[in-house]
Parts: C-alpha cells; sequence; structure tokens
C-alpha cells in the first residue's frame, strides 16, 4: 500500500512537494503571479523557491533616493506602469505587490537571484532591496535546490 501524502499545517493533503518558480518575465502581472502562488504555497506550509533572473530581476531592486520601490516602474499590461496596475488592485482589496513580497519574506520563501542574470543587466547584487533576504546563485543552485518530486515553474 502507497505511503499516504503529506498533510499541511491546514490538514488538507499535499499531492506536491517543494514549489520552484522561475521568475523570468519583467511584466509586472507575472511576477505579482508568481508572488501570488508562491505566498500561497507558503501560507500552507511548503517550501518555495523563487528564482529572478533576467528583467525580473529588476522587480528585486532597491529604491533609488529614497523614492518608491524600483517594481512599481515595471512595465504592466493593464495600465501604463506596475505601480497604476498595483493602485488598482489596492482600490479593488486585491493583495498589492509588496504585501505579496513582504508576506512571501515572512512566510520563509527563499529569494534566489541569477548570477548571470545581474551580470546581464549590469546588476550590482549591492542594488538589490536590503529588506529581502536574498540568497545569490545560478541555475545549478537553483536546480540543486529544487525537488525531484516538486513542481517547477517557468514564469
Amino acid at each position: 500500500m502507497p505511503a499516504d501524502p503529506p498533510k499541511t499545517p491546514l490538514g488538507k493533503l499535499s499531492p506536491l512537494g517543494k514549489l520552484s518558480i522561475v521568475v523570468f518575465s519583467g511584466a509586472f502581472e507575472k511576477i505579482h503571479y508568481a508572488l501570488v502562488l508562491a505566498s500561497g504555497w507558503a501560507a500552507v506550509g511548503q517550501p518555495v523557491t523563487l528564482f529572478f533572473t533576467m528583467e525580473a530581476t529588476r522587480a528585486l531592486a532597491a529604491p533609488r533616493d529614497g523614492g518608491p520601490p524600483a517594481w512599481r516602474a515595471l512595465p504592466a499590461e493593464g495600465g501604463p506602469d506596475g505601480g497604476t496596475v498595483d493602485d488598482g488592485f489596492a482600490a479593488r482589496q486585491v493583495a498589492t505587490f509588496e504585501e505579496l513580497l513582504t508576506a512571501c519574506a515572512a512566510l520563509g520563501v527563499t529569494f534566489m537571484v541569477c548570477e548571470m542574470g545581474l551580470r546581464a543587466l549590469d546588476m550590482d547584487p549591492g542594488a538589490l532591496r536590503p529588506d529581502i533576504p536574498v540568497t545569490p546563485g545560478g541555475v545549478v543552485t537553483f536546480l540543486r535546490d529544487a525537488e525531484a518530486d516538486g513542481s517547477l515553474l517557468f514564469v
């Protein structure tokens, strides 16, 4: 008889293991939804790694000179920029980018930033937000972090 799948803290069956998400797109809505998936999976006690690379890395850039978060300038399909779309989300009581980002950090989601992606964008690792714990690494590090029986998504 096969072993029972693990149960989450909420008592639901968890047929999947770790969730590993490659966050590649620099589009606001795609990164926002990657954060939705990550925070939801982490909220039920499952491990999650977000692997930011290429244009998506800009979402984790520190604000310049005390200005707004860098993610607000991301391109968006639903408006002129991510900040405008996010303001609309807030008005409709949809979780905002910042709420999801900080929830992920508080829930223990691993944020990994691709070293190659940083070099491709000419970004210094020191230019990332200091309030989000970032693990540097490359593709091999990310793939070693993933679980064989987990799920891998590309956004």
